[in-house]
């Protein structure tokens, strides 16, 4: 409290213009009364205040020019990954009615969002409009996120074009020629899996990229990757030679690319020798950066559970459960269990599988995607274990993390169907089998939902069936089709030139009707639904002819391509200037019934529901 008196009473020995100074700065409430008594507004004179002043101005007047953009711009990029453009685009148009012309980095950021979403057209439309005379300007990212876009669009000839006008100092920009617009467009070029120009590109700029400082191990590794992705495992093995040959010191990413090609290429003795060669160096040079990671471990499990050798994928988990500066992420349960599955071993796999709902609980990254309940959903229905299917599928929509596709959807309900009947319950696969139809409308034939679907119908016989299947008998499916023909005026086609009203009730019966011009030979085919002018002639309306099949091709055959291409024409002969027309209306599983006509220079065969 002395030393509160001493310094007040130090503040009241100072001079007079002092205090005055001093009120103007720090008023009482008093004298705030008095000004607001007085209607006035107080303006010190002091110089720093009027500097105040002048900062303060300035600084709302630089607000008001350069906007913060950037909520903008991480806005632009929360929708590139779910790839909303649209909305990108809309919210763009917006910012421009309100701040005007907007800045590098967030149009940068737009294009980016059209090479995500695989919109190269806007892309294009994007730099033609900041490089504009009216544009916020072009740099060097905005090239590379172009030459990237236009690699994976696979619009080689433009992108090497626009390389050029970079290398020539012709681009709008000026841009220099750098390593990043080199890389960007090579990893385009390998991901698109066109080699021959990744190849052409790196020899004719590959001392862009040395003089730049870009490692040479990283353009073995984006090759190496290429081969992979390709189906050229070996190619991708053979760089290794390469490599050593020009004394490049491997790193992680590289003894992973190995070690994936070795199990691509189904050689996983090699791929141990590169984990262990990869241990020992990093031993030897000490460096942890070159330790395996759980990339590593993961694809030694995808390997050794394609081998199904159940002791090396044990060893791998136990060696990767036993590290202690490793985090086993939900790739690596996910693999853990894949390789479990395949081998056979059921009950390894749920052990892994409830560690993993475990940890899950406590941390929501580990949360597993739906097709690992597929995969386990595909064991257990292999088994006939159908109270395990269907708790996998109510635990799916409750447990999975992610977006639960229709294909996983139909791809789990089959399962069911597939489990009810591997466990004896016909009438329940049954119910299951109409409640997928009504659902997803259709049941295609070579999926496995199909298979089970004929599996249903044989064990029902045709006196049952839902699909009311035509027995053909004395029937063989090696037989020609010209074997079971009968003449082609029974089809009783129509005149192109009639008009649809002469013929309407025709088309109560039949949904679809063969098409013949003045001489007799079929020129299309009309379908039902596609009858909606009744003065409009025939010819207006039909379809062009489907694919065709000579008459020497087997049943078989005709009633696969039926299932593939739904209609399609036969030929008496390759070469023939008439045309055999097939028509069909197929059911959703089965073909109902075949009939085939004949003449002299034309067949057709409808198939009726």
């Amino acid at each position: 409290m002395k030393q509160i008196h001493a310094k007040m009473h130090q503040f009241q020995a100072l001079p007079a213009h002092i205090h005055a100074t001093m009120a103007v700065l720090f008023p009482s409430r008093k004298f705030c009364q008095q000004q607001r008594n007085q209607n006035t507004f107080h303006r010190p004179a002091s110089s720093s205040s009027v500097s105040r002043r002048y900062y303060l101005g300035r600084f709302k007047r630089r607000l008001r020019s350069e906007p913060n953009l950037k909520p903008l711009t991480s806005r632009i990029v929360d929708l590139t990954r779910r790839r909303q453009l649209h909305q990108i685009f809309v919210e763009v148009e917006i910012a421009k009615k309100r701040y005007g012309q907007l800045n590098t980095i967030v149009m940068n950021a737009v294009m980016q969002a059209c090479v995500h979403c695989a919109d190269i057209e806007s892309a294009l439309r994007v730099f033609d409009e900041m490089s504009g005379p009216e544009g916020c300007g072009v740099d060097n990212i905005t090239y590379a996120t172009l030459l990237k876009g236009l690699g994976a669009a696979r619009r080689i000839d433009q992108a090497f074009q626009l390389l050029e006008a970079v290398e020539q100092g012709t681009a709008v920009g000026s841009p220099k020629l750098s390593p990043p617009l080199v890389s960007g467009l090579l990893n385009s070029l390998i991901e698109a899996g066109d080699l021959r120009r990744a190849n052409g590109l790196l020899a004719r700029y590959g001392l862009v990229l040395h003089e730049g400082g870009y490692p040479l191990v990283l353009v073995y590794n984006l090759l190496m990757k290429g081969y992979i992705s390709t189906g050229f495992p070996e190619a991708a093995l053979s760089l290794h030679d390469e490599i050593i040959r020009h004394g490049l010191n491997l790193d992680k990413l590289t003894y992973n690319t190995l070690i994936l090609a070795c199990v691509e290429a189904g050689k996983v003795d090699a791929a141990m020798q590169f984990f262990e060669g990869m241990k020992d160096r990093a031993q030897t040079v000490d460096d942890d950066n070159i330790f395996p990671d759980v990339v590593t471990y993961t694809t030694l499990l995808k390997g050794f559970g394609h081998a199904q050798d159940i002791l090396s994928v044990q060893n791998i988990v136990m060696e990767m459960k036993s590290s202690s500066n490793l985090h086993i992420d939900r790739v690596a349960y996910t693999a853990t269990i894949d390789a479990f599955l395949n081998c056979g071993t059921i009950k390894g796999a749920l052990t892994v599988y409830g560690e993993l709902v475990k940890k899950a609980g406590e941390d929501s990254s580990l949360r597993p995607k739906p097709h690992l309940f597929l995969a386990l959903m595909r064991a257990f229905a292999v088994r006939g274990e159908y109270e395990m299917v269907k708790k996998l599928h109510r635990r799916m929509w409750l447990d999975s993390s992610g977006t639960i596709t229709s294909k996983v959807n139909e791809e789990a309900d089959h399962l069911l169907m597939e489990a009810a009947l591997k466990d004896g319950q016909l009438d329940l696969a049954l119910w299951y089998m109409k409640s997928n139809i009504e659902k997803w409308k259709q049941i295609p034939w070579a999926s496995r939902g199909g298979m089970v679907a004929l599996r249903i119908e044989a064990l029902l016989g045709s006196s049952v069936s839902i699909f009311s299947p035509c027995v053909l008998p004395q029937v063989s499916v090696r037989d020609t089709i010209e074997h079971i023909m009968v003449p082609f005026s029974e089809a009783q086609p129509l005149q192109a030139t009639l008009k649809l009203k002469q013929v309407v009730m025709r088309f109560f019966k039949d949904s679809t009707v063969p098409v013949i011009d003045d001489w007799g030979s079929c020129v299309g085919i009309l379908h039902c639904e596609d009858c909606n002018e009744l003065d409009a002639p025939l010819s207006a309306m039909m379809r062009s002819p489907p694919p065709s099949v000579t008459t020497s091709t087997s049943i078989g055959r005709v009633i696969d391509l039926m299932l593939e291409k739904r209609e399609m024409t036969v030929s008496k002969a390759p070469a023939s200037a008439f045309t055999l027309f097939f028509l069909c209306s197929l059911s959703l599983l089965a073909v109902s019934s075949i009939t085939l006509f004949e003449t002299a220079d034309s067949i057709c065969l409808p198939c009726a529901n």
